[in-house]
């Protein structure tokens, strides 16, 4: 049976268009009204759904300022990772006013949630699905206590072994959770596009029988693109209004325009993929007037001997086949022929096995 999971009310398979998730993370920056600027543009640009992180600087990390505890390289160099949490936090208050907004306007809202407590407040506020971040996927235990839900769960796999996915899956399906989709992701921030590795998509859903998708960190959306005609259907990408604004994440994420372009490719991507059966399109059709097909170029009277001197293989397409020019040699024709007409199977004289099939199936007209 093929993979599928149903997030409020939109159902999301291989036979739906990809579902689109524009990801707040830190860009609100400590501003509610930020955050619902966010979720407003993403609504209108054109986003399936709008994801928030669930945490607090005490449920991710310690308060530590020890080597370890801080970030040796990248984009936050130097800080701790309290520090970073602190600033980057959406606050558990802010919760319940996010998610009614994004309800008001008719998006989708949901999050990543970090520990136990997390789960609960977005339990409380009836969060249609759940996503677990590349960074917790070896978390079995906030795994299976999201699994326990019941809702959808979308894991991250960045930096995950075959193995380690394996167990994450696992764990989610006894814990309870029916419906999975796996994410391919590179978790670096922002991630160069030569690391992604997509071609280990279509793997992940033959291995694990779920829903795949993509975790873009790129600052394209080439990636996003491409993934979908190897089968994604989840489509994440962070979302900010303005990447000069700052903020922990703004640097690499995408703005509003951005997002309505990749929204749109993606689900251009998803329509050019259309059904596998070869045959002329429908916007085709019309144009088959315009293949090679076989014309007399010289006038004959009935009975005369077709020569290669008599007939053509040009555009238009309105007589039979050029195929067929070898078999129609040395036939005789059954009336007079007008210079520059179509040579129709009524034409010919069956003399052969290959005119009189023509003749009664009309080949290639």
């Amino acid at each position: 049976m093929a993979p599928i999971i149903t997030i409020n009310g939109r159902a999301i398979s291989d036979s739906t268009p990809p579902f689109i998730i524009a990801e707040m993370s830190a860009n609100h920056n400590g501003s509610l009204d930020s955050a619902k600027e966010i979720i407003r543009a993403a609504k209108f640009s054109g986003a399936d759904a709008v994801k928030l992180q669930s945490y607090t600087p005490d449920t991710i990390t310690l308060n530590a300022t020890s080597d370890e505890f801080k970030i040796a390289e990248g984009l936050w160099h130097g800080r701790t990772l309290y520090e970073l949490y602190e600033e980057a936090h959406l606050p558990f208050e802010w919760h319940k006013p996010l998610f009614d907004y994004a309800r008001d306007i008719g998006l989708t809202i949901f999050s990543t949630p970090f520990d136990k407590t997390a789960v609960d407040l977005l339990e409380d506020l009836n969060a249609p699905a759940y996503k677990i971040a590349s960074f917790e996927a070896t978390d079995l235990s906030l795994i299976k206590y999201v699994a326990s839900t019941g809702k959808p769960l979308i894991i991250s796999t960045g930096m995950t072994s075959l193995d380690e996915v394996e167990e994450a899956v696992e764990v989610a399906k006894s814990g309870g959770c029916k419906e999975i989709a796996l994410l391919k992701c590179v978790s670096a921030y922002p991630a160069l596009i030569n690391d992604y590795n997509l071609s280990t998509i279509p793997e992940l859903k033959t291995r694990f029988g779920t829903l795949v998708g993509l975790s873009d960190h790129t600052l394209t959306s080439t990636a996003a693109i491409a993934s979908v005609a190897l089968g994604a259907r989840i489509i994440e990408k962070h979302f900010t209004i303005d990447r000069s604004r700052g903020g922990p994440d703004d640097s690499f994420s995408i703005e509003p325009e951005e997002l309505n372009e990749l929204c749109t490719a993606c689900k251009d991507a998803y329509s050019a993929l259309g059904n596998g059966v070869f045959g002329a399109t429908h916007s085709e059709k019309g144009n088959k007037q315009f293949r090679r097909s076989l014309y007399f170029c010289k006038p004959l009277r009935k009975g005369q001997l077709i020569t290669e001197e008599c007939i053509r293989s040009v555009r238009p397409g309105y007589g039979i086949p050029p195929k067929f020019f070898e078999a129609i040699l040395g036939t005789n024709v059954t009336r007079d022929i007008k210079e520059n007409t179509a040579v129709s199977w009524s034409d010919l004289v069956a003399s052969n096995r290959v005119i009189q099939q023509g003749q009664e199936h009309d080949w290639g007209n």
